[in-house]
């Protein structure tokens, strides 16, 4: 019964930890209802972050040869540098999406690991990403990054790039 109160949204339990993701129910909620802003232009929240991350840290635009000599106003523009974007986007819908199920998301988070590792990437890398998406995150959502939101998406960043630097200690 439990569980079919809790897909309709009625729930005790909201302060309730998951043990895999270290997040309350409630936590996830507040990742998922944010998120939906996020997720409402796909490929201006990827500009978004990946512009942040070229402007933090220009070296990184190397790894893209598909746009590594674009300069940075004009990324923006450029279709290549769209479809990465929105497929970072995506990376981050099957995350979040998946937050209810610890088992599939750790599975796309290998995958995704995996194939950034084979590239070069280092976790170094990957935590200067999370830096950058979480001030993304702020700038993006304004007022509704209260701190209990923050709290929330800390928690879960923490979570999902705890798991992939296990991949790249590996």
């Amino acid at each position: 019964m439990g569980t079919f109160l809790r897909f309709l949204g009625i729930t005790n339990d909201d302060n309730r930890i998951d043990q895999a993701t270290g997040l309350t129910e409630r936590q996830k909620k507040l990742v998922q209802n944010t998120w939906a802003v996020i997720r409402k232009d796909e490929v201006g929240s990827g500009i978004a972050v990946m512009t942040a991350l070229f402007k933090k840290y220009p070296e990184y635009q190397r790894y893209f040869t598909a746009f590594m000599d674009t300069p940075l106003n004009e990324l923006p523009a450029n279709k290549r540098f769209q479809a990465h974007c929105a497929s970072v986007i995506t990376a981050l819908n099957n995350v979040i999406d998946s937050l209810h199920d610890p088992g599939l998301m750790e599975a796309s988070l290998i995958g995704l690991a995996e194939r950034h590792k084979k590239r070069g990437q280092t976790k170094e890398e990957f935590q200067n990403l999370k830096e950058v998406m979480l001030e993304v995150l702020r700038q993006a959502l304004g007022r509704q990054f209260t701190p209990e939101v923050a709290e929330a998406w800390s928690k879960t960043l923490e979570a999902v790039f705890t798991k992939i630097y296990q991949v790249f200690a590996s």
